[in-house]
């Protein structure tokens, strides 16, 4: 009997407004297709919806924002679960006639705002007294939504951004996140060292969050289907980043440590320095941060990434003009000789000497120091740039 009591009381909690139509039905009857270009999936499933909704946690009395509600299914599972508010944006105006009727059954509960999340404040949108300090506890603010594909990695670098910067939603504290993303990008976030699936995303996601992945929905489960199934992430952002340098600098380190993933380390990093420098700064580098070079750079732990954006830290706080090359550049070593070549004369190598190339087994502080190649074997090495070794030019 008081099993039974206690079922009859979860589910008149549980109904939070009158009988609506399915979302199904709704689809059906407004004549909603989900829009390619857009990468937009449907999905109906109300247990999977609700699972979605729980895995974020207690969320009654909270202020909950969904990005992308389309057509309202995971709004009714968030409603269900006894919200104090529901703030959705969306930037397909064909589901007014959905979200509206929702709208109309759960008076002041639910919020709708128009816009594209890419670029949406939602500090503005978060009433102020739901802020909590950064240092105490969650606020009463969570971020729910099914990502579209093409947006979901953007999205989420921004949003790691503002995090860092404690601007956008984490105006307003520690505000977690639960979202949807391709089963690959989900589990590239939450890649342990070693992890082939180790990345840029992996180091930038970790270090700002504890992250983890709650469960995976079979890509079956969506209309339309799509080729890949789908991770549901977790993000609660820490008290204090892991490595305590500026987003641009941390991005700046990770990005290119990453732009040759199969080399080992020396061989990527050294691209944060000018070509005619390259070898006496990227020495420099590993030496400060006491990184082994002959490292993969997926095997690199958050530790290594923070001693080494410390180091670069140091070297462009003391060379300024440093910190001004970006190797992705056209025509960036040309423009940066052009302006400061000329100041960083003692740091150069003679032009007929070039770094050895190096073996597996020497770490670079070693092999700087051997005698260097002529100018006909560097040639020679090139077409070797892109087996295992590291070869810095």
């Amino acid at each position: 009997m008081a099993t039974q009591t206690a079922l009859y009381l979860q589910q008149l909690r549980r109904q939070r407004f009158p009988p609506l139509p399915s979302v199904r039905d709704l689809v059906k009857m407004y004549q909603l297709t989900a829009i390619k270009q857009l990468s937009q999936n449907f999905l109906l499933d109300q247990k999977l919806t609700s699972k979605i909704a729980k895995a974020a946690g207690n969320i009654e009395n909270c202020v909950v924002v969904e990005v992308g509600p389309g057509p309202g299914g995971i709004t009714r599972s968030i409603l269900e679960r006894r919200p104090l508010k529901v703030i959705v944006i969306e930037k397909d105006k064909r589901f007014e006639s959905t979200l509206r009727i929702l709208q109309d059954a759960c008076p002041e509960k639910l919020d709708v705002f128009w816009g594209d999340v890419l670029s949406f404040e939602m500090s503005e949108i978060i009433p102020q007294e739901h802020a909590s300090p950064w240092e105490g506890y969650l606020p009463k603010v969570h971020i729910i939504g099914n990502l579209p594909f093409n947006i979901s990695t953007p999205l989420i670098s921004r949003w790691l951004s503002n995090i860092s910067d404690k601007k956008n939603a984490w105006a307003h504290g520690r505000v977690p996140l639960t979202l949807t993303f391709q089963k690959e990008v989900a589990e590239r976030l939450t890649a342990d060292t070693s992890n082939e699936q180790r990345s840029r995303l992996s180091i930038m996601a970790q270090y700002l969050t504890h992250c983890e992945i709650k469960f995976i929905i079979k890509g079956s489960s969506f209309v339309p289907k799509p080729d890949v199934d789908v991770g549901v992430v977790k993000f609660i952002p820490r008290k204090e980043p892991l490595i305590r340098q500026p987003y641009k600098l941390v991005e700046k380190v990770v990005k290119q440590t990453f732009c040759m993933r199969g080399k080992y380390c020396c061989r990527p990093v050294s691209t944060l320095f000018p070509n005619i420098v390259r070898q006496s700064f990227t020495k420099m580098l590993f030496d400060s941060a006491l990184v082994y070079p002959n490292t993969r750079p997926y095997d690199l732990a958050i530790e290594d990434f923070q001693r080494l954006c410390d180091a670069y830290a140091e070297i462009i706080e003391a060379y300024p003009e440093i910190g001004k090359y970006e190797y992705r550049s056209v025509k960036a070593d040309t423009q940066w000789e052009n302006e400061y070549a000329a100041k960083f004369e003692s740091f150069q190598l003679p032009e007929n000497e070039i770094p050895k190339r190096a073996s597996k087994m020497k770490p670079l502080n070693v092999v700087s120091g051997e005698l260097a190649l002529s100018c006909e074997e560097e040639l020679k090495q090139e077409a070797l740039d892109n087996e295992d070794d590291i070869y810095i030019r």
